[in-house]
């Protein structure tokens, strides 16, 4: 019977993406919405900042309905007149994670985010959800938007060129990135362009990314800051860059990130993207990245290959943390009676839709640290940020250590199910 209701589900979800023509009613541009979001610890709030209208939509003309099931957040858009889902997504934001920090128990705080749609043609309802301490997603607020309303700015806020650093194709059909320089001068410019070229040969040295290159397009925006590199507040170092990035995000050192939703989001508007990706000129070990939001890193650590690609497993494929000797300063990122959302991680809650499937039939669950397992798919304890009650795919893997270079069986299959979903 089980079987049976799972089946009709995957009928149903893929009849309700199937019925989706964009052409019906999408324009190939984007919408976007950029909005408030405000709360402290447990609760949160949503209201309209501004809508945009930007010249180009990376993403997919086809798979308009999202079947991952990713994220914090849930965007929905409904067609007004038939009440029809026509679009949506997952994704996460810094400020789902400022509420796990104690400074989320004492005061209340509002960020800007942005969510991105393609241009409807008809006006639209748009709701947005947010995932809750079980782990189900709750209506929080919606909105009409009037595509005809002259509230809507067509105004190019930051126009810069832009450099093609890979293309294979149409961005309807491939992994749009888009490449934004922090902290590079005007002078500095020919070594941003050079780092973007390294960052497309490096991505594609990597599995399952290597087997895949025809399947990404690679775009830099060439926007020089007034300074170089970025702000370390503890060092006392503050630097004048577009985007306003810092080290120090959460009070945590190698946290480097940014609050500066608008300058960013005005930056990618000069290309089509599916994810954002922002390089920084900084010799200093630190990035981060949030599922479909953006990512970040370093051009010139030593490790700036494996960081980044750690990072854009986070933002592009929603991998999670598998490390878990971490001094963030979060409070139960992962309730123990809630399975993650992120596919590599485990609670053991639902382990039978996770890797389960991996595992050879005498590897032992939990997998102990035996070294005859550390080459095989299992269920390690440790993960998360923490080390007991989350578990981890592989002894180690690229969203564990630096120590190895490539990617666990589980994580591969995360990356290649998230290729498709853009390309196919």
């Amino acid at each position: 019977m089980r079987q049976l209701l799972i089946l009709f589900i995957a009928f149903y979800s893929f009849a309700a993406q199937a019925s989706v023509n964009f052409s019906d009613y999408f324009c190939n541009r984007t919408l976007r919405i950029d909005y408030f979001h405000t709360g402290a610890y447990l609760e949160d709030s949503y209201s309209i900042d501004e809508l945009r209208s930007e010249s180009y939509w990376g993403g997919s003309h086809v798979n308009m309905i999202d079947t991952m099931n990713y994220g914090n957040y849930l965007v929905k858009v409904f067609a007004v007149p038939e009440n029809m889902l026509i679009y949506s997504r997952g994704y996460s934001t810094l400020f789902a994670e400022w509420q796990t920090t104690t400074e989320a128990k004492i005061t209340r705080k509002s960020f800007s985010e942005t969510v991105v749609i393609p241009y409807p043609k008809k006006d639209v309802r748009v709701e947005f959800y947010t995932r809750d301490g079980k782990g189900a997603f709750q209506k929080k607020f919606e909105y009409t938007v009037k595509v005809g309303s002259y509230f809507i700015s067509p105004e190019k806020r930051m126009p810069y060129p832009v450099f093609d650093a890979y293309i294979s194709g149409s961005p309807s059909t491939k992994v749009d990135i888009v490449l934004l320089p922090e902290g590079y001068t005007e002078l500095e410019m020919g070594r941003f362009i050079s780092d973007c070229q390294h960052f497309a040969e490096e991505l594609f040295s990597f599995l399952p990314y290597s087997e895949n290159k025809d399947k990404f397009n690679i775009r830099a925006v060439l926007a020089p800051s007034p300074e170089s590199g970025t702000d370390i507040p503890a060092d006392s170092v503050w630097r004048r860059t577009l985007i306003n990035s810092s080290y120090y995000t959460f009070d945590s050192e190698r946290y480097l990130m940014t609050t500066d939703n608008k300058h960013l989001r005005d930056l990618a508007a000069n290309a089509p993207y599916d994810q954002i990706y922002i390089l920084t000129n900084s010799t200093k070990y630190g990035g981060g990245a949030i599922f479909n939001y953006y990512s970040i890193s370093v051009n010139s650590n030593a490790l700036a290959a494996k960081i980044f690609i750690h990072e854009f497993g986070h933002g592009f494929a929603g991998l999670g943390d598998e490390y878990y000797n971490s001094s963030t300063s979060y409070n139960d990122f992962y309730p123990l009676d809630v399975e993650p959302w992120e596919p590599n991680l485990t609670t053991m809650v639902d382990f039978d839709r996770k890797w389960k499937d991996l595992l050879d039939k005498k590897t032992p669950v939990p997998t102990p640290e035996d070294p005859k397992y550390h080459n095989k798919s299992g269920v390690f304890e440790g993960g998360g940020y923490v080390d007991k009650g989350v578990y981890r795919p592989a002894h180690d893997c690229l969203m564990n250590s630096f120590k190895g270079d490539k990617f666990c069986p589980a994580c591969q299959r995360g990356i290649r199910k998230m290729i498709d979903f853009y390309t196919k």
